[in-house]
């Protein structure tokens, strides 16, 4: 298996965090702008684009805050790779950001933050923060 290298990338969101948060934790907000479909049964998520299809666990959440989502493999295992989105909120300016932390080959890093950039354009379109 390639090893993946880990990546973070820092969005501006005008919205508020409790907004937010409903479109990265639920399979309906996420199937709004992440995926074409998004089915959940307790902490293991389905993911479809296409005729594609990726599952993963929900590792980790903190209520208005952050998620985590971590792949798991055909076998049903947790692999080393994860996704996490957290939602940040200047605590002076109160400006809202999402941070993406992600992994992929190192010759897709660009790639693959370029499909975060077009998949936060669509979140940004539904919260009306374009």
């Amino acid at each position: 298996m390639d090893v993946k290298v880990r990546y973070e990338i820092e969005f501006p969101i005008n919205s508020s965090p409790q907004l937010l948060y409903q479109y990265i934790s639920t399979p309906s907000g996420l199937s709004e702008w992440f995926a074409d479909d998004v089915n959940s049964r307790g902490e293991f998520f389905t993911f479809i684009w296409n005729d594609s299809e990726e599952k993963a666990r929900l590792a980790s959440k903190k209520s208005g805050e952050k998620v985590k989502f971590k792949w798991i493999d055909t076998a049903g295992k947790d692999t080393d790779y994860f996704f996490e989105l957290h939602i940040l909120e200047d605590e002076l300016t109160k400006d809202v950001s999402l941070m993406i932390i992600d992994f992929a080959d190192e010759d897709e890093v660009d790639e693959a933050k370029q499909l975060w950039e077009n998949q936060i354009s669509d979140l940004k379109h539904l919260l009306g923060s374009v």
